[in-house]
């Protein structure tokens, strides 16, 4: 080892960049539920009537029979009525689907996007897939971290952010990029972090897309092609096809 570090250049080492890793997350916390205080069948859950009245109408869209169909819709509006699905709100979508609750279960455990744990007013999720990493994500993370004075996985001491990392949100071209609730906000620089966190904070919303002035994920560089408006209905028609 001693010979080899003779032809190993030192400055080959100046060069190498630090990996962020986040604490890995433990299997019980995919697929096992065990009650706590604030998870169990008696924590109280139930639809507003605005919510129910969605939910019959979901199940109006399948045959008689499929109401399962409904699931994914019925956990979505559980979620966004309280912020999380806790195991009472799966047995009340089990109830009003006809269901077993295990298939309840099998959706909420299998779909990372069911949040199974309150999750903060704001739940940060930052991707961390290639592209995202390739263009400074695990620096986005940190930024992420330091705002919302929590670290990934944990809540914020006012309960107002969770932070979470995940993979591909499919923006790869905007990347690197964070997902707020609903809201995408893409080619993301280290000043951008403070400052939509901080519009949050304030009790505004910051603008989603692209921070970076671009349009969708059009060519960073600009357009290239389709300059002009395209041509119309019949451009280049045989004469022998036109109408007469």
């Amino acid at each position: 080892m001693v010979a080899l570090r003779k032809f190993i250049q030192p400055n080959l080492y100046s060069n190498i960049r630090n990996i962020y890793t986040a604490s890995s997350l433990r299997s019980h916390e995919l697929v096992v539920h065990r009650d706590n205080p604030d998870n169990n069948e008696g924590t109280h859950f139930e639809f507003t009537i605005d919510n129910v009245t969605r939910i019959e109408a979901m199940i109006k869209n399948y045959p008689r029979g499929s109401e399962r169909s409904a699931l994914g819709a019925a956990l979505d509006l559980a979620q966004r009525q309280i912020g999380w699905v806790p195991i009472s709100a799966m047995h009340k979508v089990a109830q009003m689907l006809h269901i077993p609750r295990i298939r309840v279960y099998e959706w909420a455990t299998f779909y990372t996007m069911n949040k199974r744990q309150y999750r903060g007013k704001y739940n940060v999720k930052v991707c961390k897939t290639t592209p995202c990493m390739l263009r400074g994500a695990d620096i986005i993370i940190r930024a992420v971290e330091e705002s919302c004075c929590c670290r990934v996985g944990e809540l914020s001491p006012d309960y107002m952010f969770g932070v979470d990392v995940v993979e591909c949100q499919g923006a790869c071209v905007n990347a690197p990029v964070i997902a707020i609730d609903d809201d995408y906000f893409e080619d993301l620089t280290l000043c951008d972090i403070p400052r939509i966190i901080g519009c949050l904070k304030s009790g505004n919303i910051p603008t989603p897309g692209p921070q970076n002035g671009r349009f969708a994920a059009e060519p960073i560089c600009g357009l290239t092609t389709l300059w002009q408006q395209p041509p119309g209905p019949g451009f280049m028609l045989q004469p022998a096809l036109s109408s007469r």
